[in-house]
């Protein structure tokens, strides 16, 4: 694969194919964005698409808009919209010209490059969620292969890929990622007592999810344990502390260093062994595996090789605990193949599973058998919202570590288009427990 050298991915984030497309398919955007071209190039740029597609683009997203929950006012005028969040599209021509040449991917550059602003951005990205089945039309949906981006053949999780896809997201900085977490470094759904919550909670609600996922797995004193998807080792800390013995991998360099250092401050070092390691090169048999949102990373095409690889490493009578974002079955059907403005700007080569597809793979692939599944789509739902709030709070500090303001941008878009999924129901969080067929 081939690993886009255009920028440090702290300063900016190239086209994910490793091609900039600033050449001659695309203009120059008006200076007012301020979006720094060398580290931005295709938010920088506007795309030329014909004035047919940005007609029917135009077209299209009006109708779709005209339908919504939505107040949506176009170039300063009250314009469509059934009433509710307010969407302020600033450049239409820009934002229209962008939907009608990239899609989806065009709307999150838009919102990039400033040309559409929401005071309450997950109430918009919300309600766009929850229609997101009805947005296009229903020939058009059908048509989706022949319009829609496709996933390049460089973000595939081959063992390479998987280092530079995870590299790209969780290789940024560490002291990013501390500026917004809590003092667990744990960066995946929390389980509260009650909402609303506040960030000072966020400690005892990583720890209650990390307990609740070990007691899943029957961790304990002299528990062999494989971790797949080391994060910055808080699980690890935990699990050790209960007496088991952990071997957790990770692809993160920036991740396995302080997860190291924290380890040792905890005093584990003689329990936790971190490594450097594909899952597929997992050796050793172990009493309990435990995965935290790492099949995400996976890609669908490595799903059997993935459950083959926790089936070969679990130990007779063992359990296996995973936590997993899941969307709808019809949902991920139909986008499977789809290349978002999430795979180009965020996650390269993620998927996101249907619990009917993880129990279709899982019959078909292996003897594991789902046992229990506990869903808290909307404990992530508030769990994103601490962390957008804290990033937010700190945008000097964020500022201060060399991010400029389109990647603050970009990443409150994320963080607001996460939340948005899991409020609107679009998406779900779920641990689940699974076991050998032999052994129910």
């Amino acid at each position: 694969m081939k690993v886009p050298t255009t920028s440090h991915p702290r300063l900016g984030i190239p086209d994910q194919t490793g091609r900039s497309r600033t050449g001659p398919s695309r203009a120059q955007a008006a200076p007012s964005t301020r979006v720094d071209p060398g580290r931005w190039p295709d938010v920088a740029a506007q795309p030329r698409a014909s004035r047919s597609r940005t007609a029917v683009a135009e077209r299209l997203v009006r109708h779709a808009l005209g339908r919504l929950p939505l107040r949506v006012r176009i170039a300063g005028h009250e314009g469509i919209g059934q009433g509710g969040p307010l969407m302020e599209i600033r450049r239409p021509d820009a934002f229209f010209r962008r939907i009608g040449a990239d899609g989806l991917v065009g709307f999150g550059e838009s919102y990039m490059a400033g040309e559409w602003e929401a005071p309450d951005l997950v109430g918009v990205l919300t309600v766009l969620a929850g229609h997101a089945a009805d947005l296009v039309p229903a020939p058009l949906q059908r048509l989706r292969r022949l319009w829609a981006p496709r996933k390049p053949a460089e973000q595939t999780n081959t063992p390479q890929g998987a280092r530079a896809n995870i590299s790209h997201h969780y290789d940024l900085s560490n002291d990013l990622f501390a500026l917004f977490l809590d003092e667990t470094l744990s960066y995946s759904a929390a389980v509260f007592r009650g909402f609303p919550a506040e960030h000072d909670l966020l400690p005892a609600a990583q720890h209650r999810k990390i307990d609740r996922l070990l007691d899943l797995a029957g961790v304990g004193p002299g528990t062999e344990l494989l971790e797949i998807g080391t994060g910055w080792g808080e699980l690890a800390v935990r699990a050790a502390a209960r007496g088991a013995r952990v071997t957790t991998l990770t692809l993160s360099r920036e991740q396995r260093e302080l997860a190291q250092e924290r380890i040792r401050e905890a005093g584990h070092q003689d329990r936790v062994d971190v490594r450097l390691l594909d899952y597929r090169e997992a050796t050793g048999r172990y009493d309990a595996v435990v995965s935290v949102e790492m099949i995400e990373a996976v890609g669908e095409e490595f799903w059997p090789e993935y459950f083959r690889t926790l089936e070969r490493c679990l130990a007779p009578g063992g359990r296996v605990a995973l936590q997993a974002i899941t969307m709808p079955d019809d949902r991920m059907r139909a986008s499977r193949s789809t290349y978002t403005w999430i795979h180009k700007y965020i996650f390269p080569g993620g998927t996101l599973p249907s619990t009917e597809a993880l129990d279709q793979v899982t019959t078909a692939h292996t003897g594991l058998r789902t046992r229990r599944r506990d869903s808290y789509g909307t404990h992530y739902a508030e769990t994103l919202r601490l962390w957008r709030e804290r990033f937010t709070e700190r945008a000097d500090e964020v500022d201060a570590l060399g991010f400029d303001a389109t990647f603050r941008r970009m990443w409150t878009f994320y963080l607001a288009y996460s939340e948005a999924g899991f409020r609107s129901g679009y998406l779900d969080v779920q641990q689940i427990l699974l076991t050998r067929e032999d052994h129910a």
